[in-house]
């Protein structure tokens, strides 16, 4: 499958992101992608204050207009996330939708960005959102593909979930920052696509030092041995890797990680 990891600028103006989208996947369209990723809130500042004024419920306009941009091109699009509400909860929410334009994924994001770094970086998304409780793994003709948002991926036991549930591939629209970016981001990819044995796509907004968050960028496709097939720096552009889904098992049956695991002591006791 060939993949196109778009990295965008984040306007304030909705509509404007949109129609960014598409100029983006009209000038990725002639190398043929079967899937195409977007970052994290790709459609709205990420600013806290500003996801319950961006929400829509599910089946709103910007979901109409990302279903029929899967149709139109049809592709697979792992449209990012963008702000939910549902009951008066708002979401950080990533939908996923198939060549025909129908929606074969929902992932919330299930732990919530509450950090405060001394020096450096500081933020809290629970102040407007509520965490999702659901691991989220999807079919496609490829084989299963597993989704999840930023912070939930540095959770080991999410990661592990995905893989047992059979996905080969993870998707993470995810916006690290200048603090947690440079630290952290490959360690984090490297590490979840190695232990997990199966291919890894960060995808990001592009940098921009004008809002007040300001994303890392480098978004990347990481391979079931660790090794990094692509990597960007902090600007707007895309990626596109082709990548066989298969070698997945190869790697497992080189490398016996999941296999081998001992279940029957994997629990803690009295010491």
């Amino acid at each position: 499958m060939k993949i196109a990891q778009l990295q965008a600028h984040v306007f304030s103006d909705e509509e404007r992101n949109m129609v960014c989208l598409e100029e983006h996947i009209d000038k990725v369209m002639p190398e043929a992608p079967d899937l195409i990723t977007l970052g994290e809130m790709f459609s709205c500042p990420y600013i806290t204050e500003n996801f319950p004024l961006y929400a829509e419920a599910e089946g709103g306009h910007i979901w109409q207009k990302l279903s029929a941009l899967a149709a139109k091109y049809s592709i697979y699009l792992s449209a990012g996330s963008v702000p939910e509400v549902e009951d008066g909860h708002i979401y950080n929410t990533a939908y996923v939708f198939d060549r025909n334009g129908s929606q074969i994924a929902k992932h919330r994001k299930m732990h919530l960005f509450d950090i405060d770094i001394a020096g450096g970086q500081s933020f809290k998304e629970s102040d407007t959102l509520t965490p999702g409780n659901r691991v989220t793994v999807f079919d496609t003709e490829f084989g299963k593909i597993g989704l999840c948002i930023c912070f939930d991926f540095r959770f080991p036991e999410l990661g592990r979930l995905m893989a047992l549930a059979g996905a080969k591939l993870i998707l993470v629209p995810a916006a690290f920052n200048m603090t947690t970016g440079p630290a952290h981001w490959q360690i984090m990819f490297r590490s979840q696509a190695l232990n997990n044995q199966c291919f890894v796509a960060g995808t990001s907004p592009a940098r921009d030092t004008d809002f007040s968050y300001v994303a890392w960028g480098h978004s990347l496709l990481v391979s079931p041995w660790g090794n990094i097939i692509q990597e960007m720096d902090e600007k707007e552009g895309w990626i596109i890797s082709e990548i066989n889904l298969d070698d997945v098992y190869k790697i497992r049956r080189q490398l016996p990680l999941l296999s081998a695991r001992r279940t029957d002591v994997y629990e803690l006791k009295e010491l």
